[in-house]
């Protein structure tokens, strides 16, 4: 096996200085930018400062300045609250930040930038040859190393394209000979499966987003580029994004969610691609959009997607937890009980059971973590159970997918390097273990790349492309799960995930049982091994037969409890589809007697209103039959008067005729 030697990306810390030398630190007498952090606004300038003085420095240990200028002053804050942060994780921050803030700085600092060269193996002689980093070496096999030294020989042994392709090696990755145009080399990007092709969409290479969408077949491995089409009644440019999502859906057509971009929007926005007629088209939503973001986690959850965290254009991490509903196009941002993950972003997700959303790791701007939290979808309530077997170090920008109850996780990085490991979680016990381990800066230790789950002849393959490591990848890689890193979860389901819920509702000790159980079967079965020599090679220890017949009737046990219990529950919901419907006609009833109750009340209140007008007129009538009583006790004594005095006087006619009224 010959060495050749190869142009790559720059290493770190090589990297590091090429860009402190761009943005006019150091001195460099190469630098045709000095000056450069003019550009900047005054915190990423004083952030690339206190950056740049921690890794070619060390902790800043000089007293605090008192007669100097609030320049000076601006630049020991910074850089004394960066504390003792490694020198390797303040290089990898600067170089991040500056490709966020100058996309462009690498291209344009190659014409002083002096590449290293670096060893990689070749399985031929006469084949070997130098490379620009701006080409792409695709040799008809590869090798990729493992962690006890052997090698992988993908020739004869990993992939034979066109039909006599199966991976033939368990748990080892292996890279495929593809041909068609290979996509540029990226990281942040997203994929996803559709009929057998591995869609990619978007990503970062060189600090600059992409808008293509690629597609690899994986029955030919062939790559093609998608050409999107215009669509003259609503046409739409896609903006080029990294850190987002793509999700398949309903068979032909891709969903993209959220992302980094130049000029990004205030929400969140959701575009669809479709397959069948090549054109891309805004989803409207409804309800409150998430703010805009990268970086986030999105999980498939029935017909929704569960977005949790990220990071927004303003750098600020989240912790927040919102629902789309793909039927409906319906936002929901969701309240949770207990105590939520702390902000992050790059982190990984998975759903169990349909019912139990983890995350695991990810990272803020200087520290990456490996806990895992369960959220219950059930209740909302967030937990932080114990991890079991070889918990994985702390690392941000990995990516996973299930297989049945299993969690594979690839790729990744702690800021000073990318992980070499690809573990496996058992979702069910919330168990670690290691599948296999890379050496070296190969892709497969990379942040940023993309993991999805194919199948070939039926058995599950998981699917690697691109990351970044010091330099960008456009590789891909396969790898074949054993039937060890694959073990099925127990029949009864996911005990240790029951046993939280049971310690937050009180639960009764029968999941301490399927637990025991659990762990029992995982005992039973024996390790599978991979000889080093005959890499093709499976050995399983015996199992004894009283053990299988054991394990078969505890599995027949359990299945007979569980159909048990799906008997009892369809009764329950059959008792409870009839007591609403009960219920129902009740409400039914109960509304009726309302109305008319309405009815009764407003006739009520008329008779009211009637009642006091006649009091009124009674009042009133009451007053004039006073009145006429004095108007004719008046009257009966004028006419009293008036009687008495023509008595007296004689009359009209004795008045007329002289006769004067008598004395009386």
């Amino acid at each position: 096996m010959a060495m050749a030697r190869v142009s790559s990306g720059l290493a770190y810390p090589d990297r590091f200085y090429a860009a402190s030398a761009y943005a006019g630190f150091g001195g460099s007498p190469n630098s045709s930018s000095k000056g450069v952090t003019s550009k900047f606004s005054n915190d990423v300038a004083l952030l690339l400062y206190a950056l740049y003085q921690q890794a070619s420095v060390g902790p800043c240990n000089i007293p605090k300045p008192r007669g100097w200028s609030p320049v000076e002053q601006s630049k020991w804050t910074s850089w004394n609250g960066l504390g003792n942060m490694a020198s390797t994780e303040a290089m990898r921050l600067f170089v991040k930040i500056l490709e966020e803030e100058d996309p462009g700085w690498y291209s344009r600092a190659s014409n002083f930038i002096s590449e290293p060269v670096v060893d990689v193996e070749m399985n031929h002689t006469s084949k070997a040859e130098l490379l620009n980093k701006n080409e792409v070496a695709l040799p008809e096999t590869q090798t990729i190393p493992t962690e006890n030294g052997t090698s992988v020989e993908t020739q004869d042994k990993a992939i034979v394209v066109e039909g006599l392709g199966i991976v033939d090696v368990f748990d080892q990755w292996v890279a495929p000979s593809v041909s068609g145009p290979c996509p540029k080399p990226r990281y942040e990007h997203a994929a996803a499966i559709v009929d057998n092709r591995m869609y990619i969409f978007g990503g970062n290479h060189n600090g600059r987003y992409l808008s293509d969408l690629q597609a690899l077949d994986l029955q030919r491995w062939e790559w093609s580029k998608i050409e999107a089409k215009t669509n003259s009644e609503a046409p739409l440019k896609v903006a080029p994004c990294a850190g987002h999502s793509l999700i398949a859906w309903e068979g032909n057509k891709l969903i993209a969610i959220a992302g980094h971009t130049k000029d990004p929007s205030e929400l969140i926005q959701v575009k669809a691609f479709d397959l069948q007629t090549y054109t891309w088209s805004t989803m409207k939503t409804y309800g409150k959009p998430p703010v805009s973001r990268g970086g986030q986690s999105v999980t498939v959850v029935g017909t929704s997607l569960v977005i949790f965290g990220g990071q927004d254009a303003s750098r600020t991490l989240l912790n927040d937890l919102h629902i789309l509903d793909l039927e409906t196009m319906t936002w929901d941002e969701i309240d949770t009980l207990g105590v939520s993950p702390s902000p992050r972003s790059d982190h990984a997700a998975a759903v169990h059971a349909d019912r139990y959303l983890l995350i695991f790791g990810g990272g803020t701007h200087s520290t990456c973590f490996n806990d895992l939290h369960v959220l219950d979808m059930q209740t909302m309530e967030w937990s932080r159970p114990t991890q079991q077997g070889e918990i994985p170090s702390p690392r941000a920008g990995h990516a996973g997918v299930t297989i049945g109850g299993n969690w594979f996780i690839a790729g990744g990085g702690d800021n000073k390097s990318g992980v070499s490991e690809t573990v496996v979680l058992n979702m069910s016990t919330l168990a670690w273990s290691v599948v296999t381990t890379v050496q070296g800066r190969v892709p497969l230790a990379s942040e940023g790349l993309s993991l999805v789950l194919s199948s070939y002849n039926g058995e599950d393959i998981l699917v690697s492309f691109g990351g970044y490591n010091g330099r960008y990848s456009n590789e891909v890689h396969l790898l074949k799960p054993s039937h060890k890193s694959s073990l099925p979860s127990t029949t009864m389901g996911t005990p240790a995930l029951d046993s939280i819920s049971g310690a937050q509702h009180a639960a009764n000790g029968t999941r301490d049982v399927e637990l025991d159980y659990g762990a029992g079967q995982d005992g039973k079965i024996r390790e599978i091994r991979m000889d080093n020599n005959e890499p093709q090679t499976v050995k399983v220890d015996e199992v004894s037969e009283q053990s299988i017949m054991a394990l078969k009737a505890e599995r027949e046990e359990l299945e007979s409890s569980l159909s048990k219990e799906k008997s009892e529950s369809l009764h329950l919901k059959q008792e409870l589809l009839e007591a609403e419907s009960r219920n129902a006609d009740v409400y039914k009833e109960l509304q009726s007697v309302r109305g008319q109750l309405a009815e009764e009340q407003s006739r009520c209140f008329k008779l009211e209103v009637d009642v006091a007008e006649l009091r009124q007129k009674l009042q009133t009538m009451d007053s004039l039959q006073k009145e006429l009583e004095i108007l004719q006790r008046q009257k009966a004594a004028s006419e009293e008067a008036y009687a008495k005095q023509k008595e007296s006087s004689g009359g009209v006619w004795g008045w007329l005729a002289g006769n004067s009224p008598p004395k009386p």
